[in-house]
């Protein structure tokens, strides 16, 4: 985050219709899969217009801790081909300048801090596994009650000794043996796609690869597996997953080598959310830049949802334009998929002009806060009618008052004030800096998305 925040921070409310182009940063999914994948490599690689935030950072440190080189090249042209914002990992650190060698293997005694970021405290356990010596991890004091015994039970399962005092949730020591044997391990991931993807990510490395079979209540976010199986099979790695025509719910992961590539991240589609949404709620229009023609995220979704609450939308050279008609509708949808855009989904229906219900979203109890209730209280603060069922909340729209709306630490819940703020004067959104998470300067840009000019995130 730029410069320095206030406590509570005044949300802007629009006078006019938006009409904005909007560059938003790199996805952070795609990032921290990136950063993995390149630390695996046999050979070096770059990671290109990374997302810079605290979740990425985390993600990049923990892997240096691990042995794993990373040269920042934001501000120099040295090495790398047209200069750029880009990341070169060595899977290794090189000995000297320039040089590059295999022999370094990862190790401990390291100390890892995950912070909140979910990616980081699932995907760097399975990492661990090929250090060569002790490996804990820590975080912050929520990221003790967010779900990691999928990962840990399975991890035992395949061969690791892991020592987290039978919480099954951080702190954990992870004691690397500098291999894993791998196989075949049966896990519910009711609770988070990530349990999935954590393993597939350093299955190539594992001696027998890995089969990881789901067993419980349908996945979550199945994009996420999706986006995972797929820069996977670009660095080279052979997998099978169920939408390939095989078991459902089953996926394979071949032992074998990772290439170092060359990998473009895509602009983070789920934090477009909040700038299309204005679109919406002032009946004006948002370009975002560089929106691809296909992707495997989640926030892609966010065309279908948005065009059905009252809006429209169509691909140009420049990006994905959308376009609000001053008409917002309530809606009924299950978000199962694609829970993390339900609190920006939720706050244009508590401005809608009908009932919304959305379901299938029971695991956000567990995301950086329970999101649900949270969005209930807050809402609810405010005037509003919002009441948590058992998978998710029925959003009866009626006028909405200014008032300080809390964000619990979470990213998400202070951009869906943001929304809410658009029409709502009097909106104060507390600790708006949270939104650093993801997306960084987020009220640079909303402002900037406001005065009408085109503007860029450094990210």
């Amino acid at each position: 985050m730029t410069g320095t925040l206030e406590p509570l921070w005044p949300a802007p409310t629009a006078t006019d219709p938006v009409d904005a182009v909007v560059t938003v940063p790199g996805s952070k999914s795609a990032t921290n899969r990136a950063l993995i994948l390149a630390a695996l490599a046999d050979q070096p690689g770059y990671v290109r217009r990374p997302l810079r935030s605290r979740d990425s950072l985390l993600m990049a440190d923990g892997l240096r801790a691990l042995g794993v080189g990373i040269e920042d090249t934001l501000n120099s042209t040295s090495g790398v081909s047209g200069g750029g914002d880009a990341w070169r990992v060595f899977p290794n650190p090189p000995a000297l300048p320039g040089q590059y060698s295999l022999t370094g293997p990862l190790g401990g005694p390291v100390r890892v801090d995950v912070g909140n970021a979910g990616t980081v405290m699932r995907f760097l356990p399975p990492v661990a596994t090929l250090a060569d010596g002790e490996v804990h991890f820590d975080g912050d004091p929520r990221s003790y009650e967010r779900p990691l015994d999928g990962v840990i039970s399975a991890l035992r399962t395949l061969g690791a000794r892991i020592e987290d005092e039978g919480r099954g949730a951080l702190p954990l020591t992870v004691h690397g043996t500098g291999g894993l044997v791998g196989g075949t391990v049966t896990v519910d991931a009711s609770s988070s796609s990530q349990f999935v993807s954590a393993l597939l990510l350093s299955g190539p490395r594992f001696q027998q690869g890995v089969e990881v079979r789901h067993s419980g209540a349908p996945v979550p976010s199945l994009p996420h597996i999706r986006m995972t199986v797929e820069m996977l099979r670009a660095a080279g790695a052979q997998v099978d997953a169920p939408e390939d025509g095989g078991e459902p719910d089953v996926w394979r992961v071949t032992p074998g080598a990772l290439l170092g590539r060359d990998i473009v991240v895509e602009p983070d589609l789920s934090n477009a959310a909040p700038f299309l949404a204005a679109a919406l709620v002032t009946g004006g229009a948002v370009t975002i830049r560089d929106w691809p023609e296909r992707t495997s995220q989640p926030g892609d979704q966010l065309r279908g949802l948005f065009t059905r609450m009252g809006g429209s939308c169509e691909l140009t050279p420049d990006g994905l334009r959308f376009t609000g008609t001053g008409s917002i509708h309530g809606l009924d949808a299950d978000l199962h998929d694609v829970g993390e855009l339900a609190p920006v989904v939720a706050a244009v229906a508590a401005l809608a002009d009908s009932p919304s219900r959305l379901s299938g979203i029971a695991h956000l109890r567990m995301h950086e806060t329970d999101r649900l209730k949270a969005l209930a209280d807050e809402f609810n603060a405010l005037g509003g009618d919002v009441a948590e069922t058992e998978d998710g909340l029925v959003i009866n729209p009626r006028p909405l008052h200014g008032g300080v709306f809390h964000t619990y630490e979470d990213h998400r819940l202070a951009t869906a004030a943001a929304v809410i703020g658009l029409a709502v004067p009097g909106i104060q959104v507390e600790n708006v800096a949270t939104t650093a998470k993801t997306l960084p300067d987020f009220p640079g840009l909303w402002s900037a998305m406001l005065d009408s000019a085109p503007m860029s995130a450094k990210g």
